[in-house]
Parts: C-alpha cells; sequence; structure tokens
C-alpha cells in the first residue's frame, strides 16, 4: 500500500507543478501583452497542456480518494443490499465509461503520431495520451472499488465517505 501511497502522492505533486506552471506561463504572458504589446507564442501551448493532465490527473486523484460529486441523499435512505446494487452498478457505469475514453483515447493517439503542435513542436499525442493513462487508472481504482466492497466486506458509507452534517455537528469538524 505504501507504493500506492507515494504513487499517488507523485500525482499530488505533479498537479501542483502543472498549476504553478500555468498559472506562472500566463501570468507572464499578461503582463508582457498588457505592458509591451508583446508575448511568447508557446506559452498558450504549455497552459494549455498543463490545465489539460491538471484536469485528467485531478480526475485519478478525485477516484482514488472517492471524491467525486455524488448525490447521497437517495443512497444513504435504502437499505444496505441495495446500497451496494447501487454502488457496484455505478462502478460498473464508470468502467464502461472509462473503457470507451481508453479506446477513444488511443484511436486519438494514433491518429496524431505525426502531428505536432505550431510554436513548440510538442507532439499532439500527448494531450490523447493522458486520457488513456486516465482512462485506465480509473478502470483499476473502479475495479478496487468493486473489490473491497465485495471481498472484504465494506460498507458503501466507508466506500463513499458520506459525512453528514449531523456527524460533523456532533465532532465539531467544519465541513
Amino acid at each position: 500500500m505504501n507504493k500506492f501511497n507515494t504513487l499517488f502522492r507523485g500525482i499530488e505533486v505533479l498537479i501542483a507543478f502543472f498549476l504553478a506552471i500555468m498559472i506562472a506561463l500566463v501570468f507572464v504572458n499578461v503582463v508582457l501583452r498588457y505592458g509591451f504589446s508583446t508575448g511568447f507564442a508557446w506559452s498558450e501551448e504549455i497552459s494549455r497542456l498543463c490545465f489539460i493532465y491538471l484536469v485528467y490527473l485531478g480526475a485519478i486523484g478525485a477516484m482514488r480518494d472517492n471524491q467525486h460529486l455524488i448525490i447521497d441523499s437517495i443512497l444513504t435512505r435504502i437499505q444496505p443490499a441495495a446500497q451496494k446494487a447501487v454502488f457496484l452498478l455505478v462502478q460498473a457505469g464508470i468502467i464502461w465509461v472509462m473503457v470507451v475514453l481508453s479506446m477513444g483515447s488511443w484511436q486519438l493517439v494514433i491518429q496524431n503520431l505525426g502531428d505536432r503542435w505550431v510554436a513548440t513542436q510538442f507532439p499532439v499525442f500527448l494531450i490523447f495520451g493522458v486520457g488513456l493513462v486516465t482512462g485506465v487508472a480509473i478502470i483499476l481504482l473502479s475495479l478496487a472499488n468493486i473489490y473491497r466492497l465485495v471481498v472484504l466486506k465494506l460498507s458503501v458509507s466507508e466506500l463513499i465517505s458520506v459525512r453528514h452534517e449531523a456527524d460533523s455537528e456532533q465532532t465539531g469538524n467544519i465541513q
């Protein structure tokens, strides 16, 4: 488990790195454009790439912690057996969508192997490759959620980290 924690910590560091680069490049480009009527053409492409990677890697991190937006009002009111069924159905849906994302990303990587960006000459497939990585990672995380539910017998509330306002008031935590 330590290796996985290190891997996801590395993803968080990459997200912070991409965010810092994106903010710095956009800020410098704005100052150059408004202050000096010039700018770096390549900074827009690098900022775009950083933003795309930030979003896709953030989706992996959110999936790992089960922190995506959920509507738990119905889920918390149904019986535990029905909760498990709904959770399994949601995980199956996530896997299906990520298979579609992975297959589409792979096709786009293959189609764009020879294409390059105008200003930086970076390969265009870098944009679509992260979709493939994200799709496969989220499939594996969904399979791990199913494993924890079925084999390890964790409850759905433990898996989705549902916190109610009453719980936070009792513990004094602010959400």
